[in-house]
């Protein structure tokens, strides 16, 4: 997770990690709102220009955000069919598709942009003044492992689908759903296990 970062001199790199979290939260609410499949086409559009002026070229991006096209696979005509698969249930779940798809990205360009030093050092600024009640450098360090562990997740999914398909096995979401389960609570384990061997299970 930690190696996900790419060294950067653009101003994504070099803003602060707590402008930009403020900004990666706001951009999350507004694209969790969204009912306008244009307007959501217009963050698409920003998340692309942010991804430019990052300097992150398409195949560094890749990795942490193709994964999810494939759950949208599945995601999508689930979400059809709940809706009877009306024009309306379409248009539902194009928005869901792509109100995830920006989020991922979203968060992806984060990780890609910002060390977990800089996130640990933003909460430990915004916890300052609350010290006497809230460990800042755990607050922080979850934080940061949340973040990081979406691609993380992404990433599991991606080879749970590779495994399928040299397999040859038919697409079934339970034959998906299971073994990324199983897959993320494995990591989730080791990522406590490695916690643990820094003294940070109390």
């Amino acid at each position: 997770m930690i190696g996900l970062y790419r060294p950067g001199t653009s101003l994504v790199h070099r803003a602060p990690a707590l402008l930009k979290l403020v900004v990666l939260a706001v951009l999350m609410v507004l694209v969790g709102v969204v009912a306008d499949p244009v307007l959501l086409a217009g963050e698409f559009v920003l998340v692309l220009a942010l991804y430019a002026l990052a300097g992150i070229p398409p195949l560094a991006a890749w990795p942490q955000i193709g994964p999810i096209l494939w759950i949208l696979i599945f995601a999508v005509p689930v979400q059809v069919l709940v809706a009877g698969g009306s024009a309306d249930g379409w248009t539902t779940a194009g928005l869901m598709a792509g109100r995830l798809l920006v989020a991922v990205a979203l968060a992806a360009l984060f990780t890609l942009s910002t060390t977990v030093t800089a996130v640990l050092e933003a909460f430990q600024l915004i916890l300052r003044p609350f010290r006497r009640w809230v460990d800042a450098d755990r607050v922080g360090l979850l934080v940061a492992l949340t973040i990081r562990c979406i691609p993380l997740v992404a990433e599991i999914v991606r080879e749970v689908l590779e495994a399928r398909r040299a397999r040859g096995a038919q697409a079934s979401v339970v034959a998906l759903a299971v073994p990324v389960v199983v897959r993320s609570l494995y990591a989730a384990d080791a990522i406590g296990e490695a916690l643990a061997a820094r003294g940070l299970d109390d």
